[in-house]
């Protein structure tokens, strides 16, 4: 299988890039600038591309079966609030790049805010959310925006009709750690409070998702098992 990533040198995009090619898939992963490119490419395909672009990403992607946007607004966290809406540009940049290529599909990764606490009630949207994030996630309360931005590009795929999956990590922080190859699977609906699950573990169920195609036209959270 030919997997494009786009967010290849972040956190949760690097460690997909490296799943996908222990398990034997051909790599295409994709930077926004050369200079973020590492030297060591090994068996992977570089290039520089723009993911807020549509047609920047439509020239991108041909040819693969799967693309991935693990992308991240910013560099740092008050970047990535000033930037937030981006999140929404790149999911209708992504929209607009699959119509030129409908076979492909696309499996964005996304914030857990917007999985329900109760029917019809998201996370970002019970009383006291924003408030308590900076002892809950460590971030000031305009992080908001971001997690708003995020349910709202998870609403642009799901008024696609492209073959899309969204994927939203129930846990609030997504850091290195240790890959057990083992996790949780769930709907909308957000998993149990310990739900830490680390990025190892996040791209393996993700690689799993672009093998098994479990939830096309879906959204699906995990979380540590």
């Amino acid at each position: 299988m030919d997997i494009g990533v786009f967010g290849a040198t972040g956190v949760i995009g690097s460690r997909v890039v490296e799943e996908a090619r222990r398990r034997g898939h051909a790599v295409r992963a994709f930077a926004g600038a050369a200079a973020r490119i590492p030297a060591a490419r090994e068996d992977v395909s570089w290039q520089v591309a723009n993911w807020r672009d549509a047609e920047s990403v439509a020239a991108a992607i041909a040819g693969v079966d799967v693309v991935v946007s693990a992308v991240n607004a910013g560099h740092g966290i008050e970047d990535t609030i000033a930037k937030a809406d981006d999140f929404v540009v790149g999911a209708r940049a992504m929209v607009q790049a699959l119509t030129r290529h409908p076979a492909i599909r696309v499996i964005a990764v996304g914030g857990g805010g917007s999985l329900e606490v109760a029917p019809g009630l998201h996370l970002v949207d019970q009383p006291g959310f924003a408030e308590g994030l900076p002892e809950n996630l460590g971030v000031p309360v305009e992080y908001h925006r971001v997690i708003v931005a995020l349910r709202e590009a998870l609403n642009v795929y799901r008024l696609s009709d492209r073959q899309w999956t969204y994927l939203s990590p129930s846990s609030g922080r997504i850091d290195p750690g240790t890959r057990t190859g083992r996790y949780r699977v769930g709907g909308d609906q957000l998993l149990d409070a310990e739900a830490d699950i680390s990025a190892e573990d996040l791209a393996v169920a993700l690689v799993d998702e672009a093998e098994a195609a479990r939830f096309v036209q879906r959204r699906f959270t995990v979380a540590a098992a």
